[in-house]
């Protein structure tokens, strides 16, 4: 595994004070299609009980995969689920939706999540919103022998030399998206080919990675980093005693200029500030 780039998750702030911890490029766009994934991991409630109360999107997709705890989704497409641990929730907002996510009340031994964004086509961004989750069933994932275990949570994946493939009910992210959670047990290690995807990146949340930079040194990644894989190489993910815990993020650059205000992604500042129009004057709609 041969990593390009590395970045560090900074702390920030979102919501009503919620704590997270952030990586995001809206401006170089170094893991097109991706833009910026979140991560919230606390066993604090004060950390994210102010949750995500109602706020608009438009032109970007959320998706939102929950470890441990969980949120009430709600949205003014009559949307009311409860995303708990394992599970996974994707919304292609294209034209606007506006939704809320707050903590469940049942939800007590802390909150460890991750919401990813992905851009849009230009094409797509006006689009009528889609919203899918897995609440009513669960991600398949595949083992190998060798410690890996690897759960689909968007797209289809496999392990180089097994016989077949599991596919995630997530499908058509904008990019090609797939996104898969991988683990390590200590000394674990396996091999995904993934030369059909252009952007490969891979967030650890736990453990401590193994790989090799662009120079061809040895180097590890500890929690928090995020890497930009050489999509080229075989992608080999091997860990020493600590055992690792990342998710891994592939696709296909959308190649396309974006200008960003807050929840919104377009192509242009006038796509921009119509957002805004539209958003004040309610075309937006409200949630029930």
């Amino acid at each position: 595994m041969k990593v390009l780039q590395r970045f560090s998750a900074l702390p920030a702030m979102d919501g009503d004070g919620v704590n997270i911890n952030r990586v995001a490029d809206f401006d170089k766009l170094r893991f097109d299609p991706y833009l910026m994934i979140d991560e919230i991991k606390s066993d604090d409630e004060q950390d994210f009980i102010g949750g995500f109360p109602p706020h608009p999107h438009r032109g970007v997709e959320t998706f939102t995969y929950i470890r441990k705890g969980g949120f009430e989704h709600r949205d003014q497409m009559g949307n009311i689920k409860p995303i708990r641990a394992g599970d996974v929730q994707w919304m292609s907002t294209g034209s606007g939706v506006v939704h809320s996510e707050m903590p469940l009340a049942d939800a007590k031994e802390g909150l460890h999540g991750f919401q990813i964004w992905l851009n849009m086509p230009a094409k797509h961004k006006m689009r009528p919103p889609i919203y899918q989750d897995t609440s009513k069933q669960a991600n398949p994932g595949i083992e190998n022998e060798n410690g890996a275990t690897l759960v689909a949570l968007a797209g289809r994946w496999g392990f180089n030399h097994e016989p077949h493939k599991i596919t995630s009910t997530i499908q058509g992210l904008a990019g090609h998206g797939a996104i898969a959670d991988l683990t390590l047990t200590e000394y674990g290690h396996g091999t995904l080919n993934l030369a059909e995807h252009q952007t490969v990146c891979a967030y650890v949340y736990q453990g401590v990675l193994n790989y090799i930079d662009a120079q061809g040194l040895r180097k590890t990644a500890g929690a928090g980093q995020f890497l930009v894989l050489d999509a080229l190489e075989v992608c080999h993910f091997q860990t020493e005693a600590t055992g690792a815990g990342l998710l891994i993020l592939a696709g296909k650059p959308i190649n396309e200029k974006i200008v960003h205000m807050g929840p919104f992604v377009m192509n242009t500042q006038a796509e921009i500030e119509q957002a805004v129009r539209d958003y004040q004057q309610g075309h937006f709609g409200q949630i029930a």
